[in-house]
């Protein structure tokens, strides 16, 4: 590849913090929350977009609120944030859902109003259209990072950072160990998700829980879709064969669409392309380009063979697509699918999670497997190997492929961002590196807040 070499300059010093967040999906958003309610923590968020939530303003429903007791797991801030998309109704209640555990519908502009509220109310310094490109290094600790935006390249110098980029931006810029993908280094292929609107909702439910022989439906009985209840109906895989069969070119083996907020809504998540780096922009952007492609496709398919559908148009499309893996860090501990299927405890728990390995398999189709009860998340997952000042929430946590199918959706994820700033905001309190912080004191502090805890 050509090279030029780029002349040394002088970076102007945008802020110094004691606490900078990078990334404002769902762990930035509960991370900046977290550190901020540490008494007299300075807390700066930085977010490449121009919106908060992420993957909360796509479509998705929350998955893992519940465990498989029907019992709430994730408690602390995720679930008073989702209280107070309740109150204004903009979220529904956590349903139990034999597939997926549990669901819980939001409404994607009601999120990122509520977002910026947050904000505001912990006083909390937030900065929009910067990209974090490099780090800030002394030794192997991380001071601070660079960013990049139309004003150009600046310094933001902190005490503590925490990566929720998702794709583990600021841990693999720093050096720290990074695994990817699977065991040939392939990812979970992403999904651009859109919503359907005017969609008869009750002939859609009365002709499946009706039919069973002819709209198949993976696992879950059909009559439990009957109920005007938030659900993700997966399965008609009768139905994608007969449009196969008839020319339609399809990339998935079953349909999947869910719930939104109105009763004729519904969100579709069938898009997929294999072998996409998120990390590369090229591919990224080919990726969009094929989703909407394909998007095209599964719109004509609904029309033709789900009931329902017959009249319904596209509303929305998300604004990026979802991304279900890249860049893992190497942390402390790794967690593995054995922890996840044995229902793990450990003494550093800092989050308890329920959610099935939810597999999209980077080649072929999706597959869910089940612990019996809930499962731990170590403190040690949150903290890379070799790298000081720096810790890690959401998706780019230390896990293996298969772990991280499960610990990926987003109730675990907040849950990680929330144990993550109340972690970084202590140990710059208490001036000790993460890796050293007596997590016995963490833990207290995250049960002060309503972090839910196994006995």
């Amino acid at each position: 590849m050509k090279q030029i070499e780029e002349p040394a300059r002088r970076i102007p010093v945008r802020a110094e913090v004691d606490v900078l967040v990078v990334g404002a999906g769902p762990a930035g958003l509960m991370a900046a929350q977290a550190a901020a309610l540490e008494k007299g923590t300075k807390v700066m968020l930085v977010e490449s977009r121009g919106f908060l939530g992420g993957n909360m303003t796509i479509g998705l429903p929350l998955l893992g609120f519940l465990g498989r007791k029907g019992n709430v797991v994730i408690k602390g801030l995720p679930l008073q944030f989702v209280e107070r998309l309740q109150e204004k109704g903009l979220a529904t209640h956590h349903r139990a859902c034999p597939l997926h555990v549990s669901l819980t519908m939001i409404d994607p502009e009601g999120t990122k109003h509520l977002a910026f509220q947050i904000i505001k109310e912990c006083g909390i310094d937030l900065l929009m259209y910067a990209f974090a490109t490099d780090v800030i290094m002394e030794g192997n600790t991380v001071k601070g990072v660079i960013i990049d935006s139309k004003k150009g390249r600046e310094a933001i110098l902190a005490k503590r950072v925490i990566d929720c980029t998702g794709d583990g931006d600021i841990a693999y810029r720093a050096g720290a160990p990074m695994n990817y993908g699977n065991e040939k280094g392939i990812p979970q292929p992403p999904t651009l998700m859109f919503s359907m609107r005017g969609v008869d909702s009750r002939k859609l439910r009365d002709a499946v829980a009706d039919h069973p022989d002819v709209y198949d439906i993976d696992f879950i009985p059909n009559e439990f879709f009957r109920a005007d209840d938030n659900c993700t109906f997966v399965g008609f895989r009768n139905q994608i064969k007969k449009a196969r069969e008839a020319g339609y070119k399809l990339p998935v083996e079953r349909t999947i669409f869910m719930t939104g907020m109105a009763p004729d809504e519904w969100w579709v998540n069938m898009s997929r392309v294999n072998g996409i780096d998120a990390t590369d922009p090229a591919q990224y952007t080919q990726g969009e380009i094929i989703c909407a492609e394909q998007n095209e496709e599964i719109v004509r398919y609904l029309k033709a063979y789900i009931p329902g559908f017959e009249n319904a148009y596209v509303d929305r499309v998300a604004p990026f697509m979802g991304i279900r893996e890249t860049r893992r860090i190497v942390g402390e501990y790794i967690l593995t699918e054995d922890d996840i299927f044995n229902c793990a405890r450990f003494d550093d728990v800092i989050a308890v999670a329920s959610y099935p390995v939810d597999l999209h398999h980077p080649v072929g189709d999706c597959s869910l497997y089940w612990c019996p009860d809930c499962y731990d998340i170590p403190y040690r997952c949150l903290i890379p190997q070799k790298i000081d000042g720096l810790i890690v929430a959401g998706r780019n946590v230390s896990m293996t492929h298969l772990a991280l199918a499960s610990a990926r959706v987003m109730a675990p994820a907040m849950a990680l961002g929330e144990a993550a700033g109340k972690a970084a905001a202590l140990s710059v309190k208490e001036n000790v590196e993460l890796r050293d912080l007596d997590v016995r004191k963490l833990q207290e502090s995250l049960k002060a807040e309503g972090v839910y805890f196994r006995e």
